[in-house]
């Protein structure tokens, strides 16, 4: 084994470790700024949710952002389609009002589980894969310096130290990629647990407050009145032209 294939296989175990590390901390600051937002959104949306008066008032909040938001939002659509009836008559939809309402929560709580959770094998592989590989790094290092060490014929401190030195480094920055990756990815799953539970808890409370109104919602439709206000006025508008223009008409003739 020369000892250009020797460094070079330590210094590629080296890189590979810096990719592992920066893919590390772009993946804790992007899952960090996600679970800020996310409790932004929740804690906004559970304050005006629970301000409403009813249930259809809350129908009509426009926010939609966080995952609390989208879970309301599609336990709203679902019943807004099972009162107009346009919901299909498939598998998808079968089932009583109750049970369609709590398989749409459940999937969009699914779709949202799984969104938060993005990531986190890659932190966890990180974690579980450094070490090692810094320490194939460091054997394959050892190596190289012992063959070079047969070959001068000296055993002496001097000559073992710098090489074997060099190849515990790998090892040294394999632990130092790991320990972050695995901290990152037990606080994460620990929020994530948080996150869902808040899901849970609040999917059973929008069943609870969807079967005291017999899981009716009515679907809000204030464009038809803006549109209505907007022909009340246009019509207005035309008639007083009108009257502009006939008065207008008389001045000339007399």
């Amino acid at each position: 084994m020369s000892d250009i294939a020797s460094t070079a296989i330590v210094d590629g175990t080296l890189y590979v470790l810096v990719g592992f590390s920066v893919a590390t901390w772009t993946l804790i600051l992007i899952k960090g700024i996600q679970h800020l937002r996310i409790a932004h959104y929740n804690r906004l949306f559970n304050k005006q949710f629970w301000s409403a008066a009813d249930l259809q008032v809350a129908s009509e909040l426009k926010i939609y952002q966080g995952p609390i938001a989208r879970v309301a939002q599609a336990g709203f659509t679902t019943l807004v389609e099972t009162e107009t009836g346009t919901s299909t008559h498939d598998l998808e939809h079968t089932g009583d009002r109750q049970e369609l309402l709590d398989r749409r929560l459940r999937q969009q709580m699914q779709k949202e589980r799984g969104a938060v959770e993005s990531g986190l094998a890659i932190l966890a592989t990180v974690g579980s894969v450094s070490p090692f590989v810094g320490l194939f790094g460091t054997v394959w290092g050892i190596m190289g310096a012992l063959t070079s060490i047969s070959k001068s014929g000296s055993a002496s401190l001097e000559v073992v130290a710098g090489p074997i030195g060099e190849a515990l480094i790998a090892t040294a920055v394999g632990i130092a990629v790991a320990v972050p990756a695995v901290i990152a990815y037990n606080f994460f799953i620990r929020r994530n647990k948080v996150v869902w539970a808040l899901l849970d808890d609040f999917a059973i409370d929008f069943v609870h407050l969807a079967l005291k109104t017999s899981f009716i919602i009515k679907r809000p439709a204030p464009k038809l009145a803006a549109t209505s206000r907007l022909g009340e006025a246009g019509g207005r508008e035309q008639i007083s032209k009108l009257e502009q223009e006939e008065l207008h008409a008389k001045g000339a003739q007399i």
